[in-house]
């Protein structure tokens, strides 16, 4: 009987040992977990401190700013289509779209024989000390315009002269030039120009229509204003006067041409009093006849 009370002691003391042996041991485990989370954590620092020392947290700055510089420029070429051209741009492109236009009225898109006209009129403009300027000559098919400068940019102008007008007077490459170089005058003082341009085109200019319809009427409204300076307005007895004058200064170190302009005068005030296909040059460009008595020496009183 002792015995057996003795086991079953030995027993009951080695059940609560065994039992202590396990608190302890998962009061141990739970410090363990805590030191694991933490080298978790300081294995995640060292990616960190891995990507900044491989660059590539630089690379990824530099990829997000190449983005944003491209999208910038994106947007600004997206509103670069809606800028409306400035003023040093605009007049080539007006007078080309207007020859565009008008291509059927004015005949210019025809087969011609090549007069190597733009040669001649540099030559003459190179001896009066003009230089670098971009010539282009349009032959018209049509007395409903003799001739004339566009609107354009000072380093390029583009002329327009009738064919049958030069064929009828049988006009020399001189003459020719010499007609060129008053268009030419007229187009540097800016009258055709300045008769076109208005407020509302000149603040219209150079702006940006981005949101907004693009303004037509106001560009076919000042389109028209050519065909009236050239079949009805025609230039001011004011402005022919100053153009004349020029002339009659420049020509003068040369009394060859100087002489050769005068006839010109003469044939082209003939033409015009007894040809009816051109009765309404003098309306445009007044007037030969006025031209000549601005030109020849007057009469003397003594």
């Amino acid at each position: 009987m002792k015995s057996l009370i003795l086991l079953s002691l030995l027993m009951s003391l080695s059940a609560n040992a065994a039992e202590g042996h396990g608190e302890a041991k998962k009061e141990e485990a739970a410090p363990a977990a805590k030191e694991g989370e933490g080298k978790e954590l300081l294995d995640f620092n060292s990616i960190k401190d891995l990507i900044k020392k491989d660059g590539l947290e630089d690379e990824l700055k530099k990829k997000q700013e190449e983005k944003r510089v491209f999208l910038d420029k994106k947007k600004r070429d997206d509103m670069k289509r809606y800028n409306v051209p400035g003023q040093e741009e605009f007049w080539n492109m007006f007078s080309e779209l207007w020859l565009v236009k008008n291509a059927t009225f004015l005949k210019w898109d025809f087969h011609k024989p090549e007069y190597d006209l733009e040669k001649s009129f540099i030559e003459l403009l190179e001896k009066q000390g003009i230089y670098e300027k971009k010539i282009k000559i349009l032959l018209l098919d049509t007395t409903e315009v003799i001739h004339a400068a566009l609107p354009t940019n000072d380093k390029e102008y583009i002329f327009l002269l009738s064919q049958p007008f030069i064929r009828t007077m049988d006009l020399s490459k001189v003459e020719i030039s010499l007609i060129l170089f008053e268009d030419f005058l007229r187009a540097r003082s800016g009258y055709f120009k300045n008769y076109v341009l208005s407020k509302d085109l000149e603040s219209y200019l150079g702006s940006n229509f981005n949101g907004k319809p693009f303004n037509k009427k106001l560009i076919d409204d000042h389109l028209k204003k050519y065909n009236t300076l050239l079949l009805e307005k025609g230039f001011s007895f004011q402005e022919q006067f100053e153009v004349t004058t020029e002339m009659d200064a420049l020509l003068k170190s040369d009394l060859k041409i100087w002489n050769t302009y005068l006839t010109l005068l003469e044939k082209i005030d003939a033409l015009t009093k007894s040809n009816t296909l051109y009765k309404k040059y003098a309306q445009i460009y007044p007037s030969p006849e006025l031209q000549l008595n601005w030109l020849r020496p007057k009469p003397s009183r003594f």
